[in-house]
C-alpha cells in the first residue's frame, strides 16, 4: 500500500503540485509573521545595545507626573549642583551634566519641518567629543545662534558646513542658526535609527530646550576603573535618592527595546489575525482538493479494495498522501515566508535612516507553527475524504462512478446549528460579556462564516442557477452554468473561500464607511468653525500655535468668533488622561455648539472645570464635587465642578481654566484653533488670511471645514487599504482555489470533454464553457461574500452605535461595485489555465481516457 500510494501520488505530478500550493500559501503568511517579528525584535536589541554601548551609568529626574510604564520624564530639569554632587561620589570618574531630549524641529530650505520616520527630533547641548560622538567636519559652537548638526539630518535636508537653519526648540521660539559643525556616531554612522540631532551651546540649550538656565535634564556618569556599572548605579542612586531615576547602559537598552517589542507584538497578532484568515481559506482548498481526487481515484481505491486491501489500509493511504503534502507544503510555506518576513523587516527597518537588519532568524515558534498547521490543516482537511474512499465498495471498481449525491439535509441542519450559535455569540459579545467580550466576536464572525459556508450547498442551487441564466445565451454558456450546479457540494466549497475573504473585507469596510460618515456628519452638524488650524505631530511634542499667531488671527477682519484649545495629560486621582482648556470658554462653547446641561460653562476661573454629560455620569460627579489633579509640570491642585455641558461628540470631556493649564501642562500653546467667519466673507480668503499669518510657522495650516472634515477621514481611508492589501492573499489562495477546482475536474471529465468534442463542440467554445463555469463560482463566492459581509458590518455597527459613536449603517457601494466586477474579470482570469487545458485535449486520447 504505501509502494501503490507513493506511485499514484507521483504519477499525477500536476494534482500534486496544485495540492502543495494549497498548503504553501497557508502556511507563508504564518511563518512570515513570526519571522518578522523575532527578526524585528533582535534588529531593535542590537540597535539600542549600539546606542547605550558607551553608556556606563545614565541620572535623569522623575517628573513628579508619573508616566506610564516607566515613572521618569527625560524633560524634567534639576539644578547643575546635581551634577558636582554625582562628580563628587567615590567610583565616579566623571560626571557630564547633559541637555538631551525630543523638541528641537529643524526646519528645511523648502520652509517645511523636515521630517523622519522615527518622530525623534533631539536638541542637545554640545559637551565635546566623546566615544560616542565625533566631529566629522567643522567644530564646536561657540555663540547661542551656532549650533552642530548630525550627516543625517544635514544629507536628508541638503545643509553643509556655513548654512543657516531655522529650528523651533521646545520653547517653541523659532530662531535661525549658523551650521558651524556636522558630527557622526562611532562607527561613521550618519544617524542612529533616522533621527535628527541638533546640538547648541549650553546656555542656548537650557534656555530653548529645558527653559532656565543652569540646569539640565540626564547627567553622563563614567565609572572609575574597576568599578562595575551596577556597584557605581547603586552608589549614585543612594546618594540622590528616589526623585531620580538611575539607570546602567544595559538597563537602558533593555528599557527601550522593550518598548519597541510590545508594538512589535502588536503587529504581530495584527498580521496573525490576517494569517488565520488565509489559512481558513486554505482549509476549504485542500478539502475540495482531497475531495476530487478521492472522487477521481474511486475506481482505483476500489481496485484495491477488490485485491484484498482493508479499509484500515485505503484510510493511511489517503492520510499518508495528505500527510507527504502537508509535510512539502509546510517546507515550502516556510521558506516562502522566510523570504516575506526578510523582506518585511527590511521594508521596515528602511524606514529609519542608520539601522541595519539583524541577520535573519530561525525562530523556533515558526519552525513549529509551520508544520503544525500544514500538515494539521491538511490531515484534517483529508480526513472527510479520507473516510470516504474508505467505504468505497470494491464492486464500485465495475462502474463508472461510485459518487452520485447525498442528500444535504445533515450539511443544511449543522449549518443552521452553527450559524445560530455563532450568531448568539456574536450578540452576546456586542452586547459586552465582561472579559469574554472580544473572545466572544471573534469566535461569532468566524462561526458565522463557517455557518454560511455549511449552508453555501443549499444557497448554491438556487443562486448558482440564477447567475447562470446571464451566460445561457449561447450553448457553451448552457453548458457551463449545467456544470457548476452539477455538484452542489463541490461549487460550496469552492465559492466559500472566495466568500470567506470577500465577507471580511466587505464587513470591514462597512464598519470603516460607516464611522468615516458618521465622524463626518458629526463634524458637519456640531461644529460651527469655517476655519480650523491643526497641524501633523511629527514628534512626542505637538505642533502649535503662538499667542502672537492667536492674537493677529483673533484681530482678522473675517473673524466672527475665534476659539483656542489646548490639551496635555495629568493625573486625575491616580489615574492618566488628557484634560482640555479654551483658552477663551466663551468662544469655546459657541464655536463647538456646546449647550448647557447643569451650572455655568462659558466661563471659568482658576480651580474650577466643567465636564459634558456623559463623562459626569460615568465618573458619577455633580455640581460641587472636586477632582485631584497633577499635572505635568508639578504642580497638584484641587479643582472644583461648575458646570456640564449637554451630550456631545466633539469638545467632550474635562476642560480646565487656561489659567491652570498655562501654569501646568508642558505645552500649553493652543494645539487647535477655530474660527467662525462673519455672514457675508468668503471662507477661502478667510482660510487664505489665517495662512498668511502663520506663513513663519511650519508645523501648521489652515483648513476649510470641508477639508478638515476630509483629512480626519483619511485615517479610516489608510487603515482600510492596509486591511484590503493584507486581505489580498487570502482572495489570492480563494482563486487558486477556483483554478484548482477547474483543473481537477477538467481531469476529471476529460472523457465528457472529449465526447462534446467529437460531437461538435469547437476549441472556443469549450474555452466560453470552462470560463462560464469559472465566472459562475467566483461570482455565487462574491455575492455571498458582500451578503454576508454586509450583515456583519451593519450589526458590529448597530450593536456599537452608542458605544463608539457610529451613526445609520453605510454601505461602501463604490467598493462592493469594485469587487463585484473584479470577480467577473477574476473569474474570467482563473478559467484560463482549466479552459485552456481543456481546448488542448486530444479528442481520441480524452474518450479513450480512463
Amino acid at each position: 500500500m504505501l509502494r501503490a500510494t507513493l506511485k499514484s501520488l507521483l504519477a499525477r505530478k500536476l494534482r500534486l503540485t496544485l495540492s502543495t500550493l494549497a498548503v504553501v500559501l497557508s502556511v507563508m503568511f504564518i511563518s512570515g509573521s513570526l519571522v518578522l517579528t523575532d527578526t524585528l525584535g533582535r534588529t531593535f536589541d542590537n540597535l539600542f545595545a549600539n546606542i547605550y554601548t558607551y553608556t556606563d551609568v545614565q541620572v535623569s529626574a522623575k517628573s513628579q507626573l508619573q508616566q506610564q510604564g516607566g515613572g521618569n520624564d527625560a524633560s524634567t530639569p534639576f539644578p547643575a549642583a546635581t551634577v558636582d554632587r554625582v562628580a563628587k561620589l567615590d567610583g565616579v570618574a566623571k560626571a557630564t551634566g547633559q541637555v538631551f531630549l525630543n523638541g528641537a524641529t529643524p526646519i528645511g530650505r523648502n520652509k517645511k519641518v523636515v521630517l523622519n520616520q522615527t518622530g525623534q527630533q533631539f536638541g542637545a547641548n554640545w559637551t565635546g567629543e566623546d566615544d560616542l560622538v565625533k566631529l566629522a567636519e567643522g567644530g564646536a559652537p561657540k555663540a547661542d545662534n551656532e549650533i552642530v548638526i548630525n550627516r543625517g539630518l544635514a544629507n536628508k535636508a541638503g545643509f553643509k558646513l556655513g548654512d543657516s537653519m531655522d529650528v523651533i526648540t521646545r520653547d517653541q521660539e523659532r530662531g535661525t542658526y549658523k551650521i558651524v559643525g556636522i558630527m557622526q556616531y562611532a562607527g561613521g554612522r550618519d544617524s542612529m535609527a533616522g533621527e535628527s540631532a541638533i546640538f547648541f551651546t549650553t546656555e542656548k540649550a537650557q534656555e530653548a530646550m529645558l527653559g532656565a538656565e543652569g540646569v539640565y535634564n540626564v547627567i553622563d556618569v563614567k565609572a572609575a576603573a574597576g568599578v562595575s556599572d551596577e556597584k557605581l548605579r547603586d552608589t549614585v542612586k543612594a546618594e540622590l535618592g528616589d526623585a531620580f531615576v538611575v539607570q546602567t547602559g544595559k538597563e537602558l537598552s533593555d528599557e527601550a527595546s522593550k518598548g519597541i517589542k510590545n508594538l512589535l507584538n502588536y503587529i504581530n497578532y495584527f498580521l496573525l489575525g490576517f494569517g488565520a484568515v488565509a489559512l481558513l481559506v486554505g482549509v476549504f482548498l485542500i478539502l475540495n482538493t482531497f475531495s476530487i481526487i478521492v472522487a477521481q481515484r474511486t475506481q482505483e481505491l476500489a481496485l484495491l479494495r477488490a485485491m484484498g486491501a482493508a479499509r484500515g489500509q485505503v484510510l493511511r493511504s489517503v492520510l499518508l498522501e495528505a500527510v507527504i503534502i502537508g509535510l512539502v507544503g509546510s517546507a515550502l510555506g516556510f521558506l516562502v515566508g522566510l523570504g516575506l518576513g526578510a523582506a518585511g523587516a527590511r521594508a521596515f527597518v528602511g524606514l529609519a535612516d542608520g539601522a541595519e537588519v539583524a541577520s535573519l532568524g530561525f525562530p523556533i515558534s515558526a519552525v513549529i507553527a509551520s508544520f503544525a498547521i500544514g500538515i494539521g490543516v491538511t490531515i484534517v482537511a483529508a480526513l472527510m475524504p479520507a473516510v470516504k474512499a474508505s467505504r468505497v465498495a470494491p464492486i464500485a471498481a465495475m462502474r463508472e462512478s461510485a459518487t452520485p449525491d447525498r442528500p444535504l439535509t445533515k450539511l443544511t441542519i449543522s449549518g443552521i446549528v452553527v450559524t445560530a450559535l455563532a450568531a448568539g455569540a456574536l450578540s452576546w459579545g456586542l452586547a459586552g460579556a465582561g472579559g469574554a467580550t472580544l473572545s466572544l466576536v471573534f469566535g461569532g464572525v468566524l462561526g458565522v462564516l463557517i455557518g454560511v459556508a455549511l449552508l453555501t450547498p443549499v444557497i448554491s442551487k438556487p443562486l448558482v442557477a440564477a447567475l447562470g441564466m446571464l451566460f445561457s445565451w449561447s450553448i457553451p454558456g448552457k453548458l457551463g452554468r449545467r456544470n457548476s450546479a452539477r455538484n452542489p457540494r463541490r461549487t460550496a466549497i469552492t465559492a466559500g473561500a472566495v466568500m470567506i475573504g470577500i465577507a471580511i473585507v466587505t464587513a470591514i469596510s462597512t464598519i470603516f464607511t460607516s464611522l468615516s460618515t458618521a465622524f463626518a456628519d458629526t463634524l458637519n452638524k456640531d461644529l460651527a468653525a469655517d476655519v480650523i488650524v491643526l497641524g501633523q505631530q511629527t514628534s512626542e511634542i505637538p505642533p502649535v500655535v503662538t499667542n502672537a499667531e492667536l492674537d493677529r488671527i483673533t484681530a482678522l477682519p473675517q473673524a466672527k468668533t475665534v476659539a483656542a484649545i489646548t490639551a496635555d495629560a495629568v493625573e486625575i486621582n491616580g489615574q492618566q488622561q488628557f484634560v482640555f482648556a479654551y483658552l477663551d470658554p466663551a468662544a469655546g462653547v459657541s464655536v463647538l455648539k456646546l449647550t448647557t446641561d447643569q451650572g455655568r460653562i462659558d466661563r471659568l476661573g482658576p480651580g474650577e472645570f466643567m465636564v459634558d454629560k456623559k463623562t459626569a455620569e460615568d465618573r458619577k460627579l455633580k455640581l460641587g464635587d472636586t477632582i485631584s489633579v497633577k499635572f505635568a509640570k508639578g504642580p497638584q491642585k484641587t479643582l472644583t465642578l461648575v458646570g456640564i455641558t449637554g451630550e456631545t461628540a466633539i469638545g467632550d470631556g474635562i476642560v480646565i481654566d487656561y489659567a491652570d493649564a498655562k501654569e501646568g501642562f508642558a505645552f500649553p500653546q493652543p494645539w487647535q484653533v477655530f474660527m467662525a467667519v462673519k455672514d457675508g466673507s468668503s471662507v477661502a480668503a478667510a482660510k487664505d488670511a489665517v495662512n498668511d499669518v502663520l506663513k513663519d510657522n511650519p508645523q501648521v495650516q489652515a483648513y476649510t471645514k470641508a477639508e478638515y472634515v476630509k483629512t480626519n477621514q483619511q485615517t479610516f481611508n489608510v487603515i482600510l487599504v492596509i486591511v484590503q492589501v493584507l486581505l489580498l492573499i487570502a482572495l489570492a489562495i480563494s482563486v487558486l482555489g477556483v483554478i484548482n477546482t477547474l483543473l481537477l475536474s477538467v481531469i476529471e471529465r476529460t472523457r465528457e470533454l472529449g465526447m462534446l468534442r467529437a460531437v461538435g463542440l469547437r476549441r472556443r467554445q469549450t474555452w466560453l464553457m470552462v470560463t462560464t463555469e469559472s465566472v459562475v463560482i467566483t461570482v455565487f463566492g462574491t455575492v455571498l461574500g458582500l451578503a454576508v459581509g454586509v450583515g456583519l458590518g451593519a450589526a458590529i455597527v448597530t450593536a456599537l452605535k452608542d458605544v463608539v459613536g457610529f451613526g445609520a449603517v453605510t454601505l461602501p457601494w463604490a467598493l462592493m461595485t469594485v469587487y463585484f466586477i473584479a470577480s467577473i474579470v477574476i473569474g474570467a482570469v482563473a478559467g484560463f489555465i482549466p479552459s485552456l487545458r481543456a481546448v488542448r485535449l486530444n479528442v481520441l486520447g480524452a474518450i479513450a481516457y480512463e
